[in-house]
């Protein structure tokens, strides 16, 4: 393995990772509506405990992210400095560090869709007119 193998992980992981922070700010700015529109509250205390498992989600992402971002430049600096078994091994490290990252975010997506189901089924049982 070369050195363009590791980078090529290089902007897919920057992406992943700018994906990461667009989830955290909307999830942060939905708790922060929750907070100051107490609309519901049946139906905020419902969406309480799905959002404390997604940020906690969320964190977890990001660094096993950055985690991933972090071995993927050592392995291209040890590849760099003539140690590829070395190299090979940070890559591999970092390849699953991703993948634990990817699964991460599928369960946060997962708890993300039923919060919406909350929401839909709050909107069916108030009816069409919205009372």
């Amino acid at each position: 393995m070369d050195i363009t193998t590791p980078a090529l992980l290089f902007p897919a992981i920057s992406l992943l990772l700018l994906a990461y922070t667009n989830r955290f700010l909307t999830l942060a700015q939905l708790i922060r509506q929750l907070a100051a529109d107490h609309g519901n509250p049946v139906l905020v205390a419902r969406q309480i405990p799905g959002l404390k498992r997604r940020i906690g989600l969320i964190k977890y992402m990001q660094s096993f992210g950055v985690v991933s971002f972090l071995l993927c430049a050592l392995s291209m600096l040890a590849i760099y400095a003539g140690r590829s078994p070395l190299g090979n091994g940070l890559f591999g490290l970092s390849i699953v560090t991703l993948a634990v990252s990817l699964l991460l975010s599928l369960g946060e997506v997962v708890i993300s869709t039923q919060a919406l189901s909350v929401v839909v089924e709050d909107i069916e049982r108030r009816g069409p007119g919205g009372d």
